[in-house]
């Protein structure tokens, strides 16, 4: 029921509570208690949204800047670009001239 905690133990801690509160506040001390543990259940749920709320926007956020980042950067084209043939010609008493190509 409560982890390792049996009925025994539950009913020796009531009796000592009983002895010690009195019949008259036991039921008052059970109220108070019973708001305390709802209260801090309620915390308890609004911390754990609040954070999953927060890992949320901050995966928004870094989706919306890899967006731009691809956006922004400029696209690589995997193609290589025409390149013109060379032919070098060579001069009996000059250095090697190069011209291009034309027609094939």
């Amino acid at each position: 029921m409560f982890g390792s905690i049996g009925m025994p133990e539950l009913i020796i801690i009531f009796v000592i509570a009983l002895i010690i509160f009195g019949p008259r506040k036991l039921p008052d001390l059970g109220r108070s208690l019973g708001k305390s543990l709802a209260e801090f259940k309620r915390a308890s749920n609004e911390l754990k949204n609040t954070l999953e709320e927060e890992v949320r926007l901050e995966e928004q956020r870094e989706a919306v800047e890899k967006m731009k980042a691809s956006q922004n950067a400029p696209a690589q084209n995997t193609t290589p670009a025409p390149v013109s043939p060379v032919t070098p010609v060579t001069h009996d008493e000059e250095e090697p001239v190069t011209r291009t190509q034309e027609g094939a």
